[in-house]
């Protein structure tokens, strides 16, 4: 059996996922961690990355070799949303 180790950017320790293979993918792994979280895959994504390198993982199909760390966050489904504050400005004009 081989296994990534996992943590939340939180958390402390490391967590542990199991899987066959020499190399799992970011989708398979996302999967394998909501499921041990019991987070719900319509509530928010996953952000991956390599704990030694600082390398994100973006694409589903990326394959992550056995025994590595990597740090997880949780991310909204539609991204982060933008610092910057839009104000509408309404004028309103009666005449007499």
């Amino acid at each position: 059996m081989s296994c990534v180790h996992y943590k939340f950017s939180s958390k402390l320790n490391y967590d542990t996922v199991t899987f066959d293979g020499l190399h799992i993918s970011l989708c398979d792994l996302k999967r394998q961690i909501m499921a041990r979280e019991k987070l719900k895959a319509a509530d928010c994504d996953l952000q991956i990355t390599n704990a030694q390198t600082k390398e994100e993982y973006t694409d589903d199909n990326a394959l992550i070799p056995k025994n590595s760390s990597v740090i997880v966050r949780r991310i909204p489904i539609g991204g982060v949303k933008a610092t910057s504050k839009t104000y509408v400005i309404v004028q309103f004009c009666i005449s007499c």
